[in-house]
């Protein structure tokens, strides 16, 4: 907490700080919400060096996603009734022997970055209601909208084979074969079985990639429903956060992330393995939120693929946890020896109620691209979005 305090009188003043509480969310990097007696309130992190190993780059593509989104709310603005809000850059103070920097390094290499608070929201853990569902669709929908006319070229890739799901198997299988204990549990075993079962599925997204059938595009990483905050008084989407991730990709992975988290009847974490279920209801008003905005953009191909993805995110995340867990838990935050563990086999057990029922979640998906693309309760707002050429930075 030291350290804590250190950065954060760097970013708001020595004499600026009132107080800095450790924010409870988040796997990867140590984040804290520091308040402040006339700045308001930001959010502090220490990034994960070896999860991000250029941070650097990190806070370059936040700054071109807050700059292009930006320039396109400067020419096309949201209706009235909708704010939206991108988290932004924070500098750190100046001193006579220092200018504002995006980042500080504390003596033991830390690296320290901060970033606006967004106010009067809240992010859930877990969708509480059809509304909350939709709005959940339709804020990542409204974030790839208005991102998707930034080059791909103009964002670094910050973690390289991030939702590629092929090279996750393949590291999978390094950590199987170098992993130290001759001896397998029950719980492992499943995992071995229920991973080498889908392995020659597990490039589907990548395969059609390849083939131009599916085409890059700029995409947030992790929309999991507790990175889509909701207006404290209009309960509308208002923002993304957790801008790490964002970088060149597919946006299947996107909107499959964001049913995964969404649709899980258990929520992330959870002892009754029973439970677990793909709640499909919800994922139609997910859907019909997401595809009223990004049906601007989509192809006849994304949507084909859209069953596929909430199947791959959920296997790809459950095989990302079992390595790590292989590998002594070095990627994601633990509270224990077997967490790791535990989650893969709840994506796992997810994966294969998905499976189970692809021919709802197809019916699902034909039904919410009709229900989009007929009504007209989101045409002004979609053609406002829609912009023909990339927007200069």
């Amino acid at each position: 907490m030291n350290r804590a305090i250190e950065a954060a009188k760097k970013f708001a003043g020595w004499h600026n700080v009132i107080n800095i509480e450790e924010h409870p969310g988040g796997n990867v990097n140590d984040t804290f919400v520091v308040s402040t007696k006339d700045k308001g309130r930001f959010i502090l992190q220490r990034l994960n060096t070896k999860v991000f190993k250029n941070p650097k780059l990190v806070i370059a593509n936040m700054c071109s996603i807050a700059d292009h989104t930006q320039r396109v709310l400067e020419k096309t603005p949201l209706p009235q009734s909708r704010r939206w809000v991108v988290p932004s850059v924070l500098y750190t103070q100046p001193t006579d022997s220092s200018d504002p920097n995006a980042f500080w390094i504390d003596e033991d290499l830390g690296f320290w970055r901060a970033i606006t608070y967004v106010e009067n929201a809240t992010a859930h853990q877990k969708i509480k209601n059809p509304l909350h569902g939709f709005e959940v669709g339709f804020g990542l929908g409204l974030f790839q909208s208005l991102i998707s006319n930034l080059k791909p070229t103009e964002l670094h890739d910050t973690l390289p084979g991030f939702h590629i799901t092929p090279k996750y198997l393949q590291k999978f299988q390094d950590a199987a074969l170098n992993r130290s204990s001759p001896t397998t549990t029950l719980d492992e075993n499943y995992c071995f079985k229920f991973i080498d079962q889908r392995a020659s599925w597990c490039s589907v997204l990548e395969d059609a990639a390849a083939k131009k059938t599916l085409k890059v595009r700029p995409i947030h990483g992790d929309p999991k429903t507790a990175n889509i905050m909701l207006d404290n008084d209009t309960a509308q989407a208002v923002a993304l956060i957790d801008l790490d991730t964002v970088k060149p990709g597919l946006v299947q992975y996107d909107i499959g992330d964001c049913l995964r988290s969404s649709c899980n009847t258990a929520g992330e974490e959870c002892t009754d393995l029973s439970s677990i279920d793909f709640d499909v209801t919800m994922s139609k008003q997910i859907l019909k939120g997401y595809l009223s905005i990004a049906s601007s953009f989509f192809t006849e191909e994304d949507y084909e693929y859209l069953y596929d993805s909430a199947r791959l995110i959920s296997f790809e995340l459950g095989m990302r946890f079992f390595t790590d867990y292989l590998e002594n838990n070095t990627y994601f935050k633990v509270k224990h020896i077997n967490h790791n563990l535990e989650r893969a086999i709840i994506q796992f057990k997810l994966t294969e109620a998905i499976e189970t029922r692809e021919s709802e979640i197809r019916k699902v998906i034909l039904a919410a691209n009709k229900e989009a693309n007929d009504s007209s309760l989101f045409d002004e707002l979609k053609n406002q979005l829609h912009l023909s050429e990339p927007v200069a930075l």
